[in-house]
């Protein structure tokens, strides 16, 4: 089964929340997908999830009050983790990988603070530390570009793919896979989404370097990857989270920005797929 054709599930957590997830492929770890600033189901690449379910079992899924998920968006990353524990406690999940990305690179981080016996391996895709210097908020023309009431494909393409030739045609091909489902789209998410997870981007980016040393507490092996050019997190915070982290490596994809992932998703999955493959 592909991505597009998967169905929209449910299932109500202990919380009292019904959430929206896809799954597909087989595994005894599922890897499980956590999403972007105002991303829902369908914002998702398909020709990603595809190349990594091809090697195992995959679950995205929409957080507390985000898309087809019921409740209210909490408004720190803190909330938001607790949100994603319960939807895997509710599929009675004892052991999962992670791939956060962007915002859900926090979610992931805090995950993994929280209940560390659940996580087996950690992937932090266009990610930073809580309390790193410089990441108040975005600057004035990412937040621009996707923070605005109504966004638009091109303000998307400016913060998720690098400003060549290259990129913006690899931008181009992805949008067209992202956009392409046209049957059982998930729901859009609202601006209460984007006030919540913006207050808790901003929340997690006040300077506080004495938060870096939770860092030391994640002792799983972590992949960290980022886009060469990405304006929305920049590479230089993946360094730091790498060199903060007991047991990580690092990859900076060239030639593109915050959707790295998307434009390189088949050596991005071949690279995550070998990373979750290793022996413990």
């Amino acid at each position: 089964m592909k991505y597009v054709d998967a169905s929209t599930e449910r299932v109500t957590a202990g919380n009292g929340i019904d959430y929206a997830y896809r799954d597909l492929g087989d595994g005894d770890v599922p890897l499980i997908l956590l999403q972007h600033f105002r991303g829902n189901l369908d914002n998702w690449d398909p020709a990603l999830v595809d190349a990594l379910a091809a090697d195992r079992r995959v679950i995205a899924f929409d957080n507390v009050g985000v898309g087809g998920t019921t409740g209210t968006t909490p408004s720190t990353v803190e909330a938001m983790a607790y949100g994603a524990i319960a939807f895997l406690d509710a599929l009675k999940l004892e052991r999962v990988d992670l791939l956060g990305f962007s915002l859900g690179s926090f979610v992931a981080q805090e995950l993994a603070l929280i209940r560390p016996d659940l996580l087996r391996r950690l992937v932090l895709a266009s990610a930073a530390p809580q309390g790193a210097a410089g990441m108040h908020g975005w600057a004035s023309q990412v937040i621009g570009a996707v923070g605005a009431a109504q966004s638009t494909p091109e303000g998307y393409a400016s913060v998720f793919f690098a400003p060549t030739t290259t990129s913006r045609a690899a931008g181009q091909e992805a949008t067209g896979r992202i956009f392409g489902r046209t049957a059982g789209r998930d729901q859009p998410t609202t601006w209460q989404t984007r006030q919540a997870q913006y207050d808790a981007v901003c929340a997690w980016g006040i300077p506080n370097h004495a938060l870096l040393q939770r860092l030391a507490a994640i002792d799983l092996p972590v992949f960290v990857a980022n886009g060469d050019n990405d304006p929305m997190i920049l590479p230089r915070y993946s360094y730091l989270l790498a060199g903060l982290l007991p047991d990580a490596r690092i990859t900076i994809y060239p030639d593109s920005a915050h959707g790295f992932l998307f434009q390189h998703h088949r050596r991005f999955a071949a690279d995550v797929n070998a990373f979750l493959n290793e022996n413990d």
